[in-house]
């Protein structure tokens, strides 16, 4: 089942900007994800205020798919760099409707 990243990334400091990307890139696309958006292209239409320099969307294959990545040693300290330079939250949302 297809699982998707929801992350809203505020960059604090963005000098671990131009190492995180390419490796985010390909990290990504080692395990089967897909950018579906990332963008600093964003309106808030609901709810309390809240400030987000990007809004980055990831599809995966599947939800194992998407912990691989977050487990994946040569993107971890590239984490560790965004984590420290920004604040970010990051949700694993599965593709399924458990209100139907």
């Amino acid at each position: 089942m297809a699982s998707y990243s929801v992350l809203d990334v505020t960059p604090t400091d963005d000098a671990w900007l131009p190492d995180y990307l390419p490796t985010a890139n390909a990290r990504v696309a080692a395990h089967g994800g897909k950018y579906i958006a990332r963008t600093t292209s964003h309106e808030q239409v609901e709810g309390e205020t809240q400030k987000a320099g990007f809004r980055i969307i990831v599809e995966w294959p599947s939800k194992e798919a998407a912990q691989a990545f977050m487990a994946d040693e040569a993107y971890a300290p590239h984490l560790a760099a965004r984590t420290v330079g920004s604040v970010s939250h990051h949700y694993l949302i599965e593709s399924k409707d458990d209100l139907a």
